[in-house]
């Protein structure tokens, strides 16, 4: 393709196009990443919800249908205090459904997990050698991260302030994914804790890009060729798109995903902690509705998503994570080949009238 008119994440990663298919754990199937990849963006594996088994077959899958670079992504999170009174007052709270929908309060709370990043996923990261690795929550302890760095991964991270940007450069990213309040899933926030910090990615970009000397990804709202232009013309050097490739062929995402993904409206989406414990964006639905999409009582991450299980089960529109970023209005129903080129060339065309 033609020239773009920054390349430094192009040159950086040894990709084609300055797009990254978002990893989006759940939802991102090999298909979806070989498909991504061939394309020429940077294709995503995402690690967090994998055992180290699965995550071995998933990156031996993609390493056997494709040569191209590839990114895997972790979580590296702490895992939480054990807290058995938050625990009872959260099932309590959610009592009223398991009556109204026939689940079985009494059994045993089934266990929700999200695996950070240790030694053991590094040993897969020297294993299969992926040309980038990115983490979400911040970095893994030093010793973790000189590993992956030793294997010659370019290692990314997000940021959803500028301060958490210049402490991702400080620590040693080789680029930054500038995560605006748009974006949806789990919001990358790590130094702090409060929503009202977060920036949308229109004044979050020309920010990160001001304040730190490595090359900056913009994630968030990006949906079409139109939001592509405006990240490079913020000082993006690519874009990291997540919403538009769950309408793909290739994303596992349930049926009433898909069905949500293709009704909601724009502003039917909204931050939550209910179903993991962390702030992340989804769109609206019933559990959201009546308890508040913001829960104090919600245990901390990844813990508050087991006592709803046994709802999901029952009723998976009413009571699972809906991911959504705010620009599902501008998605459209491609293969992900055809949405990664059809971006590039659409954003292309659009730079050459500017």
């Amino acid at each position: 393709m033609s020239t773009w008119p920054d390349t430094r994440i192009i040159d950086l990663l040894g990709i084609e196009l300055p797009i990254i298919q978002a990893p989006m754990a759940g939802a991102t199937s090999t298909a979806m990443v070989i498909a991504a990849s061939e394309a020429g963006a940077l294709g995503s594996m995402p690690a967090a919800a994998l055992s180290i088994e699965q995550l071995r077959e998933a990156l031996t899958t993609v390493r056997q249908s494709s040569t191209r670079a590839l990114n895997v992504n972790f979580f590296c999170h702490q895992p939480p205090t054990p807290d058995a009174e938050r625990d009872r007052q959260w099932k309590n709270l959610l009592q009223p459904y398991y009556r109204e929908l026939g689940a079985d309060f009494d059994a045993p709370t089934p266990t929700s997990s999200r695996a950070p990043f240790n030694n053991a996923a590094c040993e897969v990261v020297e294993a299969f050698r992926p040309e980038v690795v990115s983490f979400h929550f911040g970095l893994p302890e030093k010793a973790l991260l000189d590993r992956v760095k030793a294997t010659g991964a370019k290692v990314l991270s997000s940021a959803t302030t500028v301060e958490e940007a210049i402490w991702l450069e400080q620590h040693g990213c080789d680029a930054i994914i500038a995560m605006g309040y748009e974006a949806g899933g789990h919001r990358g926030m790590f130094l702090t804790a409060d929503l009202s910090s977060q920036i949308g990615t229109l004044a979050l970009v020309p920010q990160i890009v001001d304040a730190v000397s490595v090359p900056v990804i913009a994630a968030g709202g990006i949906g079409d060729a139109r939001g592509i232009v405006a990240a490079f013309a913020l000082g993006a050097s690519a874009v990291q798109v997540g919403t538009a490739y769950l309408f793909t062929p290739e994303a596992n995402v349930t049926p009433s995903h898909h069905h949500a993904l293709r009704t909601a409206q724009a502003s039917e989406t909204a931050l939550t902690n209910l179903f993991t414990g962390r702030p992340a964006r989804g769109i609206i639905n019933r559990v959201m509705r009546e308890l508040g999409s913001i829960n104090p009582t919600a245990p901390a991450f990844p813990l508050s998503g087991g006592a709803l299980m046994p709802l999901k089960a029952k009723d998976e529109a009413g009571f699972s994570n809906l991911w959504s970023g705010q620009a599902l209005r501008l998605c459209k129903d491609l293969s992900t080949y055809q949405l990664t080129r059809t971006l590039a060339e659409q954003a292309l065309e659009k730079f050459k009238r500017t």
